[in-house]
């Protein structure tokens, strides 16, 4: 014990270092474990990626093979976003009965099943369950991939790591395009069965593949299986002491004393998840409603501001722009689909180093320039007697400039952050919350844009999704805080008040230095454990 003190002062006396200059001996900068844990998690999302892909040019040969109207079109396309609601409602729980490790293999059981009804419909009706089914596979998917990742992931690499279920909708997308192109050549009644199909094959390789993944130390804790919870965090850390760090602020969370070293332990019975709901949604603290409308509102305006009404229907959107053959449509959506890809992969690079702020504001503001010069050019073609092949091009490129903004900010960082900042005992049911609202609201925007548009005309629906992205600016730049340089179990002091706009998101030296010093000073022995919380993060 006089050893540790001692080492405790010693370390209260050495310059102190933030995570961006620490790098443990023998590690690499990325944890390679880690690393697949979190593919093999994040690639559950690549389901819904696909789905949006492949119904934006799936529509036009259901559409003629079905005999269905645009009303039902609409409605075929954004259906799943609501029906994902009660997948994504039921995972919370079903996360913390079973664990987020099997939680995954349901979600892929249940796209599967989705996807085989959709590739054997017969009539609109049939396939309007298949998309039911398949919802409901896609809400549980889009919950618990970002939670799972951002459980699993050391601090220095939450960012990059929990990114990683954007990437893999955007990949989805790209598929889903591609898919549509390849098939686009078979007869009606065939090829859009195919593509949709199709998505079947990847939900039975993840499925299987996830039974290799560790489960999430974070939900091991809350069953009090403190031994399997060490040894994943043992793989998952960049060195043996932040694996230590930790598991003591994961026991501090669950309300497990942090000198308990058995390897089961009896949780005390509020960390099982009782009354979850009520103390977020009926009686929250400052710090969780601050946390639940930081998270609404990112889901909120990530949807509102229009992206699927790009993605699901590029293919109408180049229509009006003036490409009349649909082989160069759908290769105009490959191009959308590469370029949200690319862009989302920059991105992961960013987040760790940046910050989730500033990426996200200058996201949000590239957006709002795309969607009303985008607005301009459809109004202008849609004023003239000729083609305009300079507001062709214009229009063109202002899709792919917003998809690129889109995926360098507002895409990857509603994952991240409503991932992030709910505290141990409400985080899967607050993800599931968040995940809920942008499902809704994106169901909202896919179901209403052929209507809108014939409404306020195709140029004035993105005026209107510019206008949104403008609120959502001072939203983001008023209510969400920078959560770079916060581990998990430290978010809920950035919550609750506004001195967090005035802060750094990494304490300075001198800040470090007295709180390890009043620290030892007090006996508490506590001093190294909250130095190295400070130096052990992203």
């Amino acid at each position: 014990m006089a050893d540790r003190k001692a080492e405790n002062n010693d370390i209260s006396d050495q310059p102190q270092k933030s995570i961006v200059d620490f790098d443990p001996p023998k590690k690499p900068k990325r944890n390679m474990y880690a690393i697949a844990c979190a593919v093999l998690a994040s690639m559950t999302s690549v389901l819904l990626g696909y789905d949006i892909g492949v119904m934006s040019g799936a529509m036009i040969y259901i559409k003629k093979d079905l005999k269905i109207n645009d009303v039902q079109v609409e409605i075929l396309a954004g259906i799943l976003n609501l029906y994902c609601l009660i997948g994504s409602c039921a995972a919370g729980r079903t996360s913390d009965w079973i664990g987020r490790r099997y939680t995954i293999v349901v979600a892929e059981v249940i796209f599967f099943v989705g996807a085989i009804l959709m590739g054997f419909a017969t009539n609109y009706a049939f396939l309007m369950v298949g998309r039911f089914v398949a919802g409901i596979g896609v809400g549980y998917a889009l919950m618990i991939a970002p939670v799972y990742t951002a459980e699993v992931s050391p601090a220095s690499s939450r960012g990059f790591l929990t990114s990683f279920p954007e990437v893999f909708i955007n990949g989805g997308i790209l598929l889903g395009y591609v898919s549509n192109y390849a098939f686009s050549k078979l007869p009606t009644h065939l090829g859009w069965r195919l593509m949709l199909g199709v998505g079947a094959i990847p939900a039975v390789i993840l499925g299987i593949v996830v039974l290799g993944m560790p489960e999430s130390p974070r939900w091991l804790v809350m069953q009090g299986r403190l031994g399997e919870a060490k040894r994943v965090l043992d793989k998952t850390s960049d060195s043996k002491e932040e694996a230590d760090i930790r598991l003591a602020d994961i026991k501090g969370a669950a309300g497990i004393p942090e000198n308990c070293t058995d390897d089961i332990v009896q949780v005390p019975k509020q960390s099982h998840g009782e009354d979850v709901w009520k103390e977020l949604l009926l009686r929250p603290t400052p710090p969780v409603r601050h946390a639940l409308i930081a998270a609404v509102g990112i889901h909120f305006f990530q949807q509102s501001s229009g992206i699927d009404s790009v993605v699901l229907y590029s293919p109408r959107i180049f229509e009006k722009a003036g490409i009349t053959s649909t082989n160069d449509k759908l290769l105009a959506t490959v191009a959308v689909g590469f370029t949200k890809t690319m862009f989302i992969l920059v991105a992961t690079f960013l987040l760790d180093r940046i910050g989730r702020r500033p990426l996200l504001l200058s996201s949000v503001a590239g957006m709002i320039l795309s969607l009303a010069t985008l607005g301009i050019g459809l109004t202008i073609i849609e004023h003239s007697d000729h083609k305009l092949m300079w507001a062709v091009a214009l229009c063109i490129a202002m899709v792919l400039s917003y998809v690129a903004f889109f995926s360098i900010g507002m895409g990857p960082i509603t994952w991240v952050y409503s991932s992030e900042v709910f505290p141990l005992r409400l985080r899967a049911q607050g993800a599931s919350i968040g995940v809920g609202v942008n499902r809704v609201t994106s169901g909202v925007i896919s179901m209403t844009f052929l209507s809108l548009s014939k409404g306020i005309t195709i140029g004035g629906a993105f005026f209107l999704y510019a206008s949104i992205a403008s609120v959502s600016w001072i939203f983001f730049y008023f209510m969400l805080p920078e959560t770079q340089g916060r581990t998990l179990e430290d978010m809920e002091g950035l919550f609750g008040n506004f001195g967090w706009k005035f802060a750094k998101p990494i304490k300075n030296e001198q800040q470090q230095k007295e709180e390890v010093n009043h620290a030892a000073g007090n006996g508490n022995g506590k001093g190294q454990i909250q130095l190295a919380r400070d130096e052990y993060v992203d």
